[in-house]
Order: C-alpha cells, then sequence, then structure tokens
C-alpha cells in the first residue's frame, strides 16, 4: 500500500500560478477586471476560436449556450448518456428535452450512427440540437456531425471540458482543435481542479458566431449593458445602464482568470504529460489478454486524444474499484449514464434502450491520469491492477 492517497486526477498548483494570483490579489481589480479579457483572449488563440467568453463554471458555459441559441418549451437535443449531469441537464434548464442516444463502444462518445437512426425515426424538424461530447479527451468528428446537423437544419454545442489541446483531421487533412468552433456553433470548457486547466471552478465558452457572442457576454452579467452604442433608451448620464433580457451573474473573478492564464501558460507541456502517461500505461496493459482488460487509450494518428481520463473496462469493476481503494488508488467511474439517473427515470427514461452505455457503465473505470502523477505512483498502479487481474 502507498503511504499516501493517488487519486484519479488533481491540480498541479506552481509557485508562479501562487505568484499570479496574489498579484491579482493586490491590484484593483477582484472581479469584472482586465485579467478576465486576458484570459478570454489567450485561451481564443490556445483554442483557435475567434471569441472566448469566460464564466463561472462549465455548467455555467452550457446553460448560456442553450440560452443564447433559443432552447425552450418544444425544443429537443439530443446528447449522450455518458458524460456528467450538465451537458443534458443545460437543455432542461431552459425547459426543452433531452434525447439520449446510445455510444461507440470503442471511443465512449456519441455514436453518430445512433444520432442519425434517432433523427430518421421522427418527422423532419422533431430535433433541434446535438450536444456532443469529447469523452475522456476523445474529440468527436465534429465534421461529420456538422453535416449532419446541416442536412436537418440544427445547431451544435461541443462540450469539451475533458479535451482542450486535443483535435482530429478533418477531410482536407486539417486539425482541427477540440472547441475552435469550425464546425460546431458553440463549444465549452471547465477549469475544474482536475481538468487540464485548473482554476478551482470557471469555465469557457468559444464561438467564431460574433452574434452568438454578443448574446453571450449579455446573458453572462444579468442581461445588463453598459455599451452606449447598445442602450435602446436615451443616455441618463455616465451611471446608465439597461437590463435588456433576463440573465444571470455567471461572472468570473479576476482572482480565477489570473491563475487560468497562469495554467494556461503550461498547457502544452501538462498535454505531453498526460501522453506519456497515456503511453506507459498502453505498453503496461498490452500484453494482458482482451478478456480481462480492455483499453481505451491508443488512439491512432489521425487524432490527439486530450487524455483527460484514462479508462479501462474490467469484468469486476466493483472488486476492481474497492481493492484499489484499500491499496490508496482512489480510481474513479466516470460516469453513471445520465438517463439511469432518479430525475431522468422519473420524467420518463425508465425504458430507455441503451445499451452500449449501460454495458460500458458495468466494466468502466478511469485509472490515474494527471501531470503530477509520478511514474513511481503509476508504476504502483500498474501492479495493482495486474495483481488484481491475476489474483
Amino acid at each position: 500500500m502507498t503511504d499516501h492517497v493517488i487519486p484519479y486526477g488533481r491540480q498541479h498548483i506552481t509557485d508562479e500560478d501562487i505568484a499570479a494570483v496574489a498579484e491579482a490579489l493586490r491590484s484593483d481589480y477582484l472581479t469584472t477586471g482586465p485579467r478576465v479579457d486576458e484570459f478570454e483572449e489567450k485561451f481564443a488563440a490556445y483554442i483557435g476560436a475567434k471569441y472566448a467568453v469566460a464564466v463561472a463554471n462549465g455548467t455555467a458555459a452550457l446553460h448560456l449556450c442553450t440560452l443564447a441559441l433559443g432552447v425552450g418549451a418544444g425544443t429537443r437535443v439530443i446528447t449522450t448518456p455518458i458524460t456528467f449531469a450538465a451537458s443534458a441537464n443545460c437543455v432542461r434548464y431552459c425547459g426543452g428535452e433531452v434525447w439520449f442516444a446510445d455510444i461507440d463502444p470503442v471511443t465512449l462518445t456519441l455514436d453518430i450512427e445512433k444520432v442519425r437512426e434517432l433523427i430518421a425515426s421522427k418527422p423532419r424538424g422533431y430535433f433541434h440540437g446535438i450536444v456532443p461530447v469529447d469523452f475522456g479527451g476523445y474529440p468527436v468528428d465534429l465534421e461529420a456531425y456538422r453535416a449532419l446537423a446541416d442536412e436537418h437544419d440544427l445547431w451544435i454545442i461541443e462540450d469539451a471540458c475533458h479535451a482542450p489541446g486535443g483535435w482530429f483531421t478533418d477531410s482536407k487533412g486539417t486539425k482541427q482543435w477540440c472547441g475552435n468552433a469550425n464546425y460546431a456553433d458553440l463549444a465549452i470548457f471547465s477549469f475544474h481542479p482536475v481538468k487540464h486547466i485548473a482554476s478551482g471552478e470557471g469555465g469557457m465558452i468559444t464561438t467564431n458566431d460574433r452574434e452568438l457572442y454578443e448574446k453571450l457576454l449579455l446573458l453572462r452579467t444579468h442581461g445588463i449593458t453598459r455599451d452606449r452604442g447598445n442602450l435602446r433608451y436615451p443616455d441618463h448620464g455616465g451611471w446608465y445602464m439597461e437590463m435588456q433580457q433576463l440573465g444571470y451573474n455567471y461572472r468570473i473573478p479576476d482572482i480565477l482568470c489570473a491563475l487560468g492564464i497562469s495554467q494556461l501558460s503550461r498547457a502544452a507541456e501538462g498535454m505531453d504529460k498526460r501522453q506519456e502517461i497515456a503511453e506507459r500505461y498502453d505498453q503496461a496493459f498490452k500484453a494482458i489478454s482482451t478478456e480481462k482488460i480492455r483499453v481505451h487509450g491508443v488512439p491512432g494518428e489521425a487524432i490527439r486524444h486530450a487524455f483527460h481520463l484514462y479508462v479501462i473496462e474490467v469484468a469486476d469493476r466493483r472488486g476492481l474499484y474497492d481493492y484499489l481503494r484499500d491499496r490508496g488508488v482512489f480510481a474513479q467511474v466516470h460516469y453513471v449514464p445520465v438517463h439511469t439517473m432518479p430525475y431522468y427515470r422519473d420524467i420518463g427514461y425508465e425504458e430507455a434502450d441503451l445499451h452500449l452505455s449501460e454495458a460500458y457503465y458495468s466494466r468502466g473505470l478511469s485509472l490515474p491520469m494527471y501531470p503530477a502523477l509520478t511514474e513511481q505512483e503509476q508504476q504502483f498502479v500498474v501492479d495493482s491492477v495486474k495483481a488484481f487481474l491475476n489474483a
């Protein structure tokens, strides 16, 4: 047993991060100051999108996206059941309907053929949008989803919380970075401590659509604007502001943006470390029978997996989970399928036929994956998994 706990994910805070936050604390602005704009500009450049809007968290980002796209009663949106609940809940917040399609058992992401079948099963115009998720860091082929969405006049929100720095190669041979909004209308990210970029809490929305960008800015701050050029009524003076629609307080403080900016400066280094860790896992498990362990790594050359998670499947998932925890390895399960949650069962998903998602859930386990994971710690995890499988 280790003399300390090895979590499935954790933040890595450096002296530079602490100094950046301390500098923000000594500044004139703790919130809605210049560091918010700086973080947005640098993140948009990193991802390759025109616009970025920093918000309180990833859930707020999803909610604002659905609001900006006009989701409401009668709006029907397709997403995956293997995701954090917020990917679906954002539609419910606005009164819309969530429809789940099953996953691809290899990538564990939303299966586009299942989505196609679901759309075809209903009259044209029945569905309005799709929320694909880059689960674990595996980049969804959004070029294919864009073609499907355009065929049926649907919008796309890419949930890229797991995948900043990941990419797929499109039909022209171009690397399309997760969340760059070249194929999605909007994309979202999270800066929760276990994510690639950790600011404590925080989220980001990216888009290339100027109109959506301006809607998001308004909705982020109570629907209030001080922009003199956009006032609907005469300017009463320097104090004057207008609430033009019902918005929310989804702002992010400068303190968190200072940490986010500092973390972003090391994003490439962190991604390299995740690739190295994944490669060591791949090598360690490749000689084990696929009947004992199935590995969801080894992505191939056409994509870069961002490896927020390193996922395996085993027959006795509960046994391995408990065995690892007894040894101080806090592996985790991602996720309980959303459609099986009591809330969704209660509103009609009791009999949903999503057997591939449920089969994955019965076997899936996320092993420790974060840049600060040492080789010695990772070897202990590998040895523990092997010991259990060979017992």
